[in-house]
C-alpha cells in the first residue's frame, strides 16, 4: 500500500477509528499516529486515554492540533505508516482559531489548509490513513456557527475524498469500500 491515501468516515463512535488502526496495524513498516484533537475537559482526556491504550506501544504518537503542514516533513523521515485521527477536529480548531474571520475567509482557509495537507501527503509516499466523521448526515444544526463547521467539515471531507486511492464508510462497527462503487466523483 505504500503511496497510497485511505480515508475512513463516519458517525460519532461507529468503528472509524478502530477500523483505520487495524488497517493501519496490517501494515509494514513504522507507525505514527497524529492526534489532532487538544484536551480540554475530562472527557476528552478520557477519549484520549482510551485510543492510547488502543495502539501497541511502538506507534510513535505527535499531538498536532493546528500547523499540520508544518509539521508533517518532520513527522515523515521516521514513518511508513501514518494515521492522522482526525480531520474533524482539525477543523474544529481551524474555525476556532479563525473565529473572528468572515464565514467564505474561513472556508476558503479551511481548503487551502486541506489541499496543501494532501498534497504533502501525496508527495511523501507514505501509507496514509486519514480519520474524519461524516457530518452531514443529521439534521440542520440550528446556529449560523454550526452550520458553517458542518459545511467546511463537508467539503474539506469531499477535498479528503477526491484525494484518497480508497474510501471507507464505518457504520454500526462496520466498515465497507465505497470509492470505487462510486456512481458520482469529484470535489
Amino acid at each position: 500500500m505504500a503511496g497510497r491515501i485511505i480515508l475512513v468516515t463516519g458517525g460519532a463512535r461507529s468503528g472509524k477509528s478502530d477500523f483505520a488502526e487495524s488497517l493501519a496495524a496490517s501494515l509494514d513498516g513504522q507507525k505514527t499516529y497524529i492526534a489532532t484533537a487538544e484536551v480540554t475537559d475530562e472527557e476528552m482526556a478520557r477519549r484520549v486515554s482510551d485510543h492510547k491504550k488502543r495502539r501497541p506501544a511502538d506507534w510513535i504518537t505527535a499531538e498536532v492540533p493546528r500547523h499540520l503542514p508544518d509539521a508533517l516533513p518532520q513527522l515523515f523521515i521516521k514513518a511508513d505508516v501514518i494515521l492522522i485521527d482526525c480531520l474533524t477536529v482539525y477543523v474544529a480548531t481551524l474555525l476556532y482559531d479563525y473565529r473572528e474571520c468572515l464565514p467564505r475567509v474561513i472556508e476558503d482557509r479551511a481548503g487551502e489548509e486541506m489541499r496543501e495537507i494532501l498534497r504533502l501527503l501525496r508527495q511523501s509516499g507514505k501509507s496514509v490513513i486519514l480519520v474524519t466523521n461524516e457530518v452531514g448526515s443529521g439534521i440542520v444544526p440550528p446556529d449560523a456557527v454550526s452550520r458553517l463547521f458542518r459545511d467546511v467539515a463537508g467539503r474539506v471531507n469531499r477535498l479528503a475524498a477526491a484525494e484518497a486511492d480508497e474510501v471507507y464508510l464505518s457504520v454500526s462497527g462496520l466498515a465497507v469500500e465505497i470509492k470505487s462503487r462510486a456512481v458520482m466523483k469529484g470535489e
